[in-house]
């Protein structure tokens, strides 16, 4: 019997439960795909891989929702005080303002998760604009001095962002979303070089899979004869890049289009936003291929 995740959490974990249940909503699928496409139709060209946060090493996003929720729970703070109410106006309005950002770069990322995510990414972004359409109900009340219905919508619209967030943690933390795949490959595979074959093995041009230590690696003979070796399995979602196309010395990762660069393993273009683990060649006496990790100083 397959277990789900939602089966695999304690008993008497109610809350944990609830959010491992919306992973099991397969008539959100639908929705999703319909969402996904307008997404994807959006003309971003480099701007989509900036949004992705690929300049930066990591997702975007978690670094642009710092100035909603900053924001709103600064102005929730003030709102318990008398007299604070032009500060909370202004940081309402504040976050307002950096929400929209912030939910590009999400929707940007969301697009290219797998259905399991993208069902519980999207009651995270149902509860995030529950929560905008709260605040910008508050700030309108508050414009028209009407302070204590203001915060009242305040705190609703700080309920829903939390719940929104807490969403977002169990989609970067229980379901991996957004995280580098390809982190524990330097940890797996043990120092000092690895035989994966004969030279005669790696056909020139022609992405080859091998194994070291049970890591399985992606092998490409380029047309000088110099050998280039990357962890296989995809820093965005483990998607097996022996499968994707190799052109211009590098490889495109054939689920979610990642490509790399085969010398160095440098992610040129997204959604991956790690780059892929590379490994040493050397070619024996004997016609061998050796593998190892680079040698840290």
């Amino acid at each position: 019997m397959r277990l789900t995740s939602a089966a695999q959490t304690p008993l008497g974990d109610p809350l944990a439960t609830a959010m491992d249940s919306i992973e099991e909503q397969e008539w959100l699928d639908g929705l999703a795909a319909g969402i996904r496409k307008v997404v994807r139709a959006v003309p971003m060209g480099r701007g989509r891989d900036a949004l992705r946060g690929l300049w930066l090493g990591h997702p975007l996003h978690p670094v642009m929702v710092q100035l909603p929720i900053g924001a709103w729970t600064s102005a929730a703070i003030l709102d318990l005080f008398p007299g604070e109410s032009r500060a909370a106006r202004r940081l309402v309005a504040a976050g307002l303002l950096g929400a929209a950002p912030a939910a590009l770069t999400g929707w940007v990322d969301w697009a290219e998760q797998r259905p399991r995510q993208a069902r519980v990414g999207l009651v995270h972004a149902t509860s995030n604009l529950a929560a905008v359409g709260a605040y910008a109900a508050s700030l309108a009340a508050r414009r028209r001095h009407r302070n204590v219905l203001g915060r009242m919508l305040g705190f609703a619209g700080l309920t829903m962002a939390t719940v929104g967030g807490t969403l977002g943690g169990h989609l970067a933390y229980r379901q991996a979303a957004g995280v580098n795949h390809a982190e524990a490959v330097p940890v797996l595979v043990e120092p000092g070089w690895h035989r994966i074959g004969a030279l005669d093995d790696f056909p020139v041009g022609e992405p080859v899979r091998r194994t070291a230590d049970e890591v399985s690696l992606l092998v490409v003979r380029d047309g000088d004869g110099r050998l280039n070796a990357l962890a296989d399995r995809c820093s965005h979602m483990d998607g097996p890049l022996h499968e994707g196309n190799v052109l211009d010395g590098c490889v495109t990762c054939p689920w979610h289009g990642s490509e790399f660069r085969l010398s160095d393993g440098v992610n040129v273009h997204g959604p991956a936003t790690a780059p892929q683990p590379s490994f040493e060649c050397r070619v024996s006496a004997g016609g061998d291929v050796d593998v190892r990790l680079p040698v840290t100083a």
